[in-house]
């Protein structure tokens, strides 16, 4: 009992600690926005252009605009606790064009150069897949349902991802069961919003150690 006692503590102590550097980083962001909103005045003042490129670590696609695959290779093998994992390439280039991705939703591949907002948001309508992953790799759990999935599952399940920082929540119907849950290279089904599976899932995966670019930022991204 007090060993569950002590890992819950610590669990609500690390998602509190996510928080608050995410609003510092948020805070931060604001700072350079208006900054460079400055310069970019001051460069049109004289006649320069001035051009602000968003990366995330990574070089983008060289020929973004035309790229169609989501480059990656592999299958999901299924592990004993239900959870699937991506077996084989995910690939992480930036395009700014329309994605097939082999597996819905998505758990990796070539992506928007611009993240969705995965702050505990919550979108009551559907998401481009491109902005969804770029969120997966910044750490994010994804909540996704249908209109199969009780109305009682959505609202605790929107709850839930309203509280937590770094996930994210929106409706999918091109996917195969009603709840869905995915971080980069990692999905599971859920039977309901009280489905154990649900907790560890978000307490393995959320800034978990599959995240490519763990501490990157869920604010100022994309809003749907």
């Amino acid at each position: 009992m007090g060993s569950a006692k002590n890992s819950s503590a610590a669990r609500k102590a690390r998602i509190e600690e996510m928080r608050r550097a995410e609003q510092a980083r948020a805070r931060r962001n604001r700072v350079l926005t208006v900054a460079a909103s400055v310069v970019v005045v001051a460069g049109l003042a004289v006649g320069g252009v001035v051009l602000v490129k968003s990366q995330s670590g990574k070089k983008d696609s060289a020929a973004s605009g035309d790229a169609k695959n989501a480059g990656d290779s592999g299958h999901f093998t299924t592990g004993p606790d239900g959870v699937r994992t991506w077996s084989g390439k995910l690939s992480r280039t930036h395009v700014t064009s329309k994605v097939s991705y082999p597996m819905h939703p998505p758990v990796g591949g070539n992506h928007n150069p611009m993240w969705l907002n995965c702050n505990g948001d919550v979108y009551t309508d559907p998401v481009q897949d491109e902005n969804a992953v770029h969120a997966l790799e910044h750490g994010a759990v994804w909540v996704t349902y249908t209109g199969k999935a009780a109305k009682a599952d959505v609202g605790a399940l929107a709850a839930k991802v309203k509280k937590t920082p770094y996930s994210l929540m929106s409706p999918y119907e091109n996917q195969a069961a009603p709840i869905i849950l995915s971080a980069w290279g990692h999905q599971v089904t859920v039977k309901s919003a009280s489905d154990p599976e649900v907790d560890k899932f978000f307490a393995t995966y959320v800034q978990g150690k599959q995240t490519p670019e763990p501490g990157a930022s869920c604010t100022g991204g994309a809003m749907k």
